[in-house]
C-alpha cells in the first residue's frame, strides 16, 4: 500500500475518534477550530512520512493528537497557568484517559448523539455525521448526497451554527429520550450504509466505505449497554446481510450482476453468520421494526440455493408486513415486484399503476425497470423494451445504465 493510500486509510479510520475526543475536552463551541486541528495532524503526518512510515503509524497518530491538545489550549487562550502542568498533572493524566479505547468510543456515540440530535434540520444531519464522525472530505460528502461541495459547506455551517446558538450537550441522551434520539442515530446509520450499497454516484454502484463506516458506528452501538437495543440488533443484521453479497454486485468490469445471476459462492458465510447472530439477539422481545423485516427479506435471498428457489411467498409476507408499519413507494414497487416473480402479474399491474414514479425521485428508473420485467414476464416485449428506454432515459449512474442496455438488447435479440 503506497504511502498516501495509508495515510488516506488512516484518516478515514481516525479522523472521526479524535474530532470526537478532543471535542469532548473542549466542547462543542470549539468544533471547527478542532476540526482543523485535526486536519493539520495528518497534514503534518503526510509531510514527517514522505521517507518512512513509522512502525506503529496509529500510536504516532494519537500521540500527535495529544500534543495537538496543549497547541488547541493554548489557541483557545486557556488559563496559561495550566500549560506548564498539562504534560505531568492531573490535566495530562485525564487526557490520557480520554483517549484509551473504551473513552474513544464514549467520545464517537457522544458525537453520533450530537449530529442526529433533533434540533439539527434532518438534511445537514447525514452530511454533518459522515463529517465529523466518519472523516469524510466535503467533496466526498457531495459526491456520495449527489449535492455540490457549496450545499455540503452550507449544510456543515448551518449544523455548526445550529450547535452554537442551541448551546447542545456532548452527551449520550438518558432517560425517556434516548429511545426516540436513538430511532433517528438508526436511521442516519441505514442511510449511510444504504448510500454505500447502492450508490447514487455516477460511477461507482457500491461504495463499500460508506456500508463499513455504517457497520462500524452502529457496531458502536450495539457496544455500549445503554444504547444497545433489538432496533439497532435488527439493522446490524440488515447490514450483515447485504454486506454479505457485496462482492458479487459487481464483476471485475464493475458492471452491475443483477441477484438472479450472481456468483452466490460469493456470498460472505462470516458475515451472514454475524448477521445471523444479531438477528437471534433482535428477536428476543417479539417487537419488530422495518430493520426487522428488511433483514427478514435478506435472509431469505441468503438462504436461497439458487434464484428459482427463492421462496417469494415468504418474501411477500415479509414485505407486507414492512409496508404495515412503514408504508412507502419503494416498499410498494418492491411487492409488486414480488407478485411478478410470483406471476400474479393482474395484482402487480395494479400495484404499479398506483405508484407515482416521481415520489422515488433518484431512483424513478426502478420503477420503469418493473414494468420492463412485468412485460418481459407477460411476453410483451415491444412494451417491454420502451420501458427499458425510459428507465435509461432516468438513470444517472453508468453501471446501473449499461446494465439497462444489455438488457434491452436482450430483449430485443430474442424478439428478432
Amino acid at each position: 500500500m503506497s504511502q498516501q493510500k495509508i495515510v488516506d486509510h488512516l484518516f478515514r479510520h481516525h479522523y472521526g475518534k479524535m474530532v470526537s475526543v478532543l471535542t469532548r475536552i473542549f466542547g462543542l463551541a470549539h468544533l471547527e477550530t478542532i476540526e482543523d486541528a485535526v486536519q493539520d495532524t495528518f497534514a503534518k503526518a503526510v509531510q514527517a512520512w514522505r521517507h518512512q512510515i513509522p512502525e506503529n503509524p496509529e500510536a504516532w497518530l494519537t500521540k500527535a493528537a495529544k500534543n495537538r491538545t496543549i497547541d488547541l489550549f493554548r489557541k483557545l487562550k486557556a488559563d496559561q497557568n495550566r500549560l506548564p502542568h498539562l504534560e505531568s498533572g492531573p490535566s495530562a493524566i485525564a487526557i490520557n484517559d480520554l483517549f484509551l479505547d473504551t473513552e474513544i468510543e464514549d467520545s464517537q456515540l457522544r458525537m453520533i448523539f450530537t449530529a442526529c440530535h433533533p434540533t439539527l434540520n434532518p438534511r445537514d444531519q447525514i452530511s454533518f455525521a459522515l463529517k465529523t464522525v466518519a472523516g469524510f472530505s466535503q467533496r466526498e460528502i457531495a459526491s456520495a448526497l449527489l449535492l455540490k461541495e457549496e450545499t455540503i459547506k452550507k449544510r456543515l455551517s448551518r449544523a455548526r451554527k445550529s450547535i452554537k446558538e442551541n448551546d447542545l450537550a456532548f452527551k449520550i441522551p438518558q432517560g425517556k429520550e434516548l429511545p426516540v434520539r436513538l430511532d433517528r442515530v438508526l436511521e442516519v446509520l441505514y442511510l449511510i450504509f444504504n448510500e454505500g450499497f447502492h450508490s447514487n454516484h455516477t460511477e461507482m454502484v457500491i461504495r463499500k466505505e460508506l456500508c463499513g463506516e455504517g457497520m462500524r458506528l452502529c457496531k458502536l452501538l450495539l457496544g455500549n449497554e445503554y444504547t444497545r437495543s433489538d432496533k439497532a440488533y435488527a439493522l446490524f443484521a440488515l447490514m450483515s446481510f447485504h454486506s454479505a453479497r457485496l462482492d458479487s454486485k459487481a464483476n471485475a468490469l464493475n458492471e452491475l450482476v443483477d441477484l438472479r445471476n450472481q456468483d452466490r459462492s460469493k456470498w460472505h458465510a462470516p458475515l451472514i453468520m454475524m448477521g445471523n447472530t444479531a438477528m437471534e439477539k433482535a428477536v428476543k422481545e417479539g417487537v419488530y421494526s422495518s430493520y426487522h423485516y428488511e433483514a427478514a427479506i435478506a435472509w431469505e435471498h441468503l438462504t436461497s440455493r439458487d434464484f428459482d428457489s427463492t421462496n417469494w411467498e415468504k418474501i411477500l409476507m415479509w414485505s407486507e408486513r414492512l409496508a404495515a408499519i412503514q408504508p412507502s413507494a419503494f416498499t410498494s414497487l418492491n411487492i409488486a415486484m414480488v407478485h411478478i416473480q410470483l406471476a400474479q402479474f393482474e395484482t402487480a399491474s395494479n400495484m404499479l399503476v398506483e405508484i407515482d414514479p416521481m415520489s422515488l425521485e433518484q431512483r424513478a428508473y426502478l420503477y420503469y425497470g418493473a414494468w420492463a420485467e412485468y412485460y418481459t414476464k407477460t411476453g410483451e416485449m415491444r412494451k417491454a423494451i420502451k420501458s427499458l428506454d425510459t428507465a435509461i432515459a432516468h438513470v444517472s449512474n453508468i453501471a446501473e445504465k449499461n446494465y439497462l442496455i444489455r438488457k434491452k438488447k436482450e430483449i430485443s435479440g430474442a424478439t428478432t
